[in-house]
Formats: structure tokens, sequence, C-alpha cells
């Protein structure tokens, strides 16, 4: 811990973070926790956030999923977004990819500033400078015509996705464990089969694009392929927004 500042002002002014949360509580808990560290390594001593989480029932997300009610989702998760506001965040993230699919109409209309998940990630991308990069996710988001024009169209970028049935894979292993921190190797290995499958095809790195899968696989696992964590870029950027007037003034 570095040491801290005795010249700020107490209470230190800071930019409210908001999480729509519960999507699932393993990647809250995630976000929650790698949020305060980064702002930690900005702030040091002992200051981290303040962040106020909206958490949904994930059982209301996964029948929305499954069902394709993408209008019921979009009515459930606009009331959270409303309650988000209310608290009286600065900035508002959705750390779930999938369901950005009904956030990203439902802050369009709103004031409030949004972080959209893929933007960091892209940024990264094509900073990297790679073009064709592979994307695991659930079925709803390796199948978003939506996210693959955001991605070609801000950063020039081509998605590849898995054949349909290692899609299924992927995306069973990611409700039916992931999002209950269920770990199991024999699932490790199914995910980095699928992406050297993806290597084979001309990826020249892969998307982590659901916020769970990053506590089964990670860049230690192909030290020599990119690995774009949608979680820890997506906060990074978080951080970068929320302190980068204490940055300027420093």
């Amino acid at each position: 811990m570095t040491t801290p500042d005795q010249s700020r002002p107490r209470p230190l002014p800071q930019k409210i973070i908001g999480i729509l949360g519960g999507m699932s509580d393993q990647a809250t808990a995630e976000y929650y926790r790698l949020l305060n560290e980064g702002l930690n390594a900005r702030y040091g001593g002992w200051d981290n956030g303040e962040i106020v989480i909206v958490s949904v029932n994930f059982g209301n997300i996964q029948h929305f999923v499954r069902q394709g009610d993408w209008e019921s989702a979009e009515r459930y998760l606009s009331g959270k977004v409303d309650a988000l506001e209310r608290a009286g965040a600065d900035v508002i993230l959705c750390m779930s990819n999938t369901m950005h699919r009904v956030v990203e109409p439902i802050m369009a209309a709103r004031s409030t500033p949004f972080i959209h998940i893929a933007d960091p990630t892209g940024e990264a991308i094509r900073a990297a400078g790679l073009t064709h990069v592979a994307l695991l996710g659930t079925l709803a988001t390796m199948r978003s015509e939506t996210l693959r024009r955001r991605f070609q169209d801000r950063f020039g970028i081509t998605l590849l996705t898995p054949d349909e049935a290692d899609q299924v894979i992927v995306d069973r292993i990611i409700f039916d464990e992931l999002v209950r921190r269920d770990l199991r190797p024999e699932s490790k290995a199914e995910y980095l089969r699928i992406v050297d499958g993806l290597r084979g095809r001309g990826a020249q790195g892969v998307i982590l694009g659901c916020t769970e899968i990053f506590l089964l696989i990670g860049q230690d696992d192909r030290p020599d392929f990119p690995v774009f964590d949608t979680t820890g870029l997506h906060v990074a950027a978080a951080v970068a927004f929320a302190t980068a007037e204490t940055d300027a003034g420093a």
C-alpha cells in the first residue's frame, strides 16, 4: 500500500461507479474487488472506490436469455438502471457481455455516461495491431450481429466464433458451471481445445467475452496467443474514467 496523500480534502471527492450486477454474482464480486484494487493503486493509502451495485436476480436473466425475451429483459433492467441513477452513479457499467444487447439502447436514451464493455476490448485489440480475433461467450453473445458490427465498424476487427457444436459447449459451461464458480479441469481443457481450433482457423487472439471466463482460462494458459479479458479491460476503463480528474490535477 502506498503512502496516503494527507493534503487531499476529506471526504475525498470521487466519481461514483454504478454497477448493474448479479449477472452473475461471481462476476459482480470480481468487479467489486478489481475496481477497488485498481482505484487503490491510483489513489494509494487507504483510499478505494465509491461504488453502487444494483444486483438483479440471475434467474430472471437466465429466463429472458433462454426464451429470447429481450423486451422483458429491457423493461426489467431499465428499472435497475433507474435505481443506479437515483443512487447518484456518475458512470454505469453493465458487467454482462450478453445483456449489453438491452442495456446499450437503455443507456442511449440517458445522460449518465456508460462504458460499453466492447469498447475497451476493441481498443486493446486495435492497439495490438490485430484484425481477426476469436470470441468466446454465451450463445447470445457469439451470435450477436450487433456486437460483430460494433467491433467491425469502430475498430476494424473481424470476429471468429466456434462452430455450432462448440458454441453449445462454451455456453453450457458458462451457465452450468462458471456462474456458480464451479471450475473444472475438463472444462478448461475443452475451452483451450476450442481456442486452439480457432487459432488454427486464423484467429490472431481471443476475446473472453463473458465476464466469468477469466476465472477458468487466461493469458498464462496460452502465453504466445493474445488473450483479451473483457472483465479486466472493462474495469481498467472504469478506473481511468473515475480517476481522470484526480490524475489531471496531480
